[in-house]
Order: structure tokens, then sequence, then C-alpha cells
């Protein structure tokens, strides 16, 4: 028997108290990513930069491809992957009854950038980027909040599992 899991199949009140955290976690980060890419849209024109310091520029351009710029005019593609991808993750949040407080709170921020970048292509048609960070040696690249906060899901959740699985297996 599952024990994620009440008699009447619904999931039990742990995971639906993490789920309304993912969810929180999600919304709080769509909003943000949001926010900060229409200010961006509607503040600094397209191609050009706004010197922040040294070394960060707010740049606005717009990647109508995936990571790091591959596969331009092929936008559509990486939101349907990404879609599905979300969508996945969250049925997987919702029916697991051994995934931890950190991963929900890793994972809402993972999907929440993930949801932006969709949002922006179906809003403007491609992914605003502008943070621009300069003077790093063979780093050419700009990107958005959301690609931020992506990072800031995967890169802990990533050392707390390897850390976590490295303690329980000793």
């Amino acid at each position: 028997m599952n024990s994620s899991r009440n008699f009447d199949g619904l999931p039990n009140l742990k995971n639906k108290r993490y789920m309304r955290l993912y969810g929180l976690v999600v919304l709080v980060v769509l909003v943000i990513c949001q926010l900060s890419g229409f200010w961006v849209n509607n503040s600094i024109p397209q191609n050009t930069s706004v010197e922040i310091s040294n070394f960060l520029y707010f740049t606005h351009i717009r990647n109508f491809g995936g990571i790091f710029g591959l596969a331009q005019n092929m936008g559509w593609l990486f939101g349907l992957v990404s879609l599905f991808l979300l969508v996945g993750v969250s049925a997987y949040l919702w029916t697991q009854s051994s995934v931890q407080r950190y991963e929900y709170i890793c994972f809402g921020f993972i999907v929440g950038g993930g949801l932006s970048n969709i949002l922006d292509r179906l809003i403007y048609g491609s992914v605003i980027d502008f943070i621009d960070v300069q003077n790093i040696p063979l780093w050419d690249y700009i990107f958005n909040t959301a690609d931020l906060m992506i990072h800031v899901g995967i890169w802990p959740m990533l050392i707390l599992s390897l850390t976590i699985s490295k303690n329980s297996s000793n």
C-alpha cells in the first residue's frame, strides 16, 4: 500500500501542504520573472544596454530559440517540451510519497522559471533576455531571471540530493 495515499485514494495532508508550498514558490517566481521581463521590455530598447556596474549590464535581446540561443526560430518546440516536463514534474510531486520538502521548493523555482519562459514565448513570441555578465573569459551569454531561478532550483537540489544520498548509504 502506498503510504502517500489515504483510503479514499487522495494524497495525504503532508503532500497537500508541500504541494501548496510548491505552488506558492512557482507563483512567486513566475511573478518576479514576468515583472522583470515586463520592466525590461518597457524600459530598455531592444538591442541596447544599460550599465549597472563594470561587469553587469542589462542588455535587452530576444531569444527565439532555446538554451544559449540554440535552434533559433524553434522556440515553439522548446516551449512544448518545457510544458510537458513541467506537467511531469508536478505530477511526480503530487503522486510520490518519498519526495522531500527541499525538492518541492527547488522544483518550485525550476517550474516557475520554466513557466515564465513559456509565458514569454506566448506573449512576446520570444524570451526576453537581459542579464549580461561581462569580463568573464569564455562567457558571452545573456540570460533572464527565469533562467537564474531555474539554476537557483537545480544546484541546491543536486547538491542536497547527492549529500543526502551519500549520508543515507553510510
